[in-house]
């Protein structure tokens, strides 16, 4: 089902190391396929709840995991219930920790980050491209919308390289392990969608300056734009990859009052 199992104890260390599993955690682990990552962890939790898609694993995680601690679900985790699953541990610490399939990390981490679920981290494996545009910094080529957009929820660190081989069967490209912890508020005050229009609009034409990015990407005057970006005390030509998040949040807000 597109998932590439982790072998390797070093990086499963590591993975562990970065989550600050303790004793009195509830973790969340998404895709535990043949239990690996699984069985390190439960030693360091106080319960475990593992979802797994594929209905031929869960015979295997149920023979190897009997333990008390340890609820095995299977079913699709951006469908299934998670509030009620996790309403008996919400008096605890709740992390995530997985070792996601390729084809669904941006859907899994957002789906969670946008969940209101108390989690207190999120700790994944995914793409090695994917962990470098979460982690990325202004006036760089891997910072864009899913940089902006993650670290709107949470403080992101790229905890570990992981090689192709660290894995069966091997991926066609490098992971990374990437720790979010989760902020008690969005890391700005802003109108969310509005902000993010303006985010999307900047990135989707890079090339392009500031103003004639969003006077494409949201159909509005570039005379407009240029007052707002003037405004904002920036310079006529700047383009959208140089700017932090609060810049981003000034050009919103003052699109917003001129509308």
């Amino acid at each position: 089902m597109g998932q590439h199992f982790l072998v390797d104890s070093h990086v499963v260390g590591k993975i562990i190391s970065a989550a600050a599993l303790g004793e009195s955690d509830v973790v969340l682990e998404v895709g535990p396929g043949p239990g690996g990552l699984t069985q390190a962890m439960l030693p360091h939790v106080g319960h475990l709840i593992a979802v797994e898609l594929d209905t031929q694993l869960i015979p295997v995680l149920n023979s190897l995991f009997s333990n008390s601690n340890i609820t095995i679900i299977q079913g699709d985790i951006l469908k299934i219930d998670l509030p009620t699953i996790l309403a008996p541990y919400t008096k605890n610490p709740i992390k995530v920790v997985a070792n996601l399939p390729y084809y669904i990390t941006t859907p899994v981490i957002f789906h969670l980050l946008e969940s209101s679920l108390p989690f207190e981290s999120i700790t994944v494996m995914v793409q090695k491209e994917v962990a470098k545009r979460m982690t990325a910094s202004p006036g760089t080529k891997d910072y864009g919308s899913l940089t902006l957009a993650v670290q709107y929820y949470a403080d992101v660190e790229l905890v570990a390289n992981v090689p192709v081989n660290c894995f069966m069967p091997r991926p066609a490209v490098d992971s990374a392990v990437v720790h979010m912890k989760i902020l008690h508020e969005p890391r700005v005050s802003a109108d969310k969608e509005q902000l993010f229009k303006v985010v999307h609009a900047a990135f989707n034409q890079r090339r392009k300056t500031l103003e004639n990015a969003l006077s494409a990407g949201m159909e509005m005057d570039k005379a407009h734009i240029a007052a707002a970006i003037e405004k904002c005390g920036l310079k006529a030509d700047i383009r959208g990859e140089t700017l932090d998040m609060d810049a981003f949040v000034k050009i919103s807000k003052t699109l917003q009052q001129n509308m």
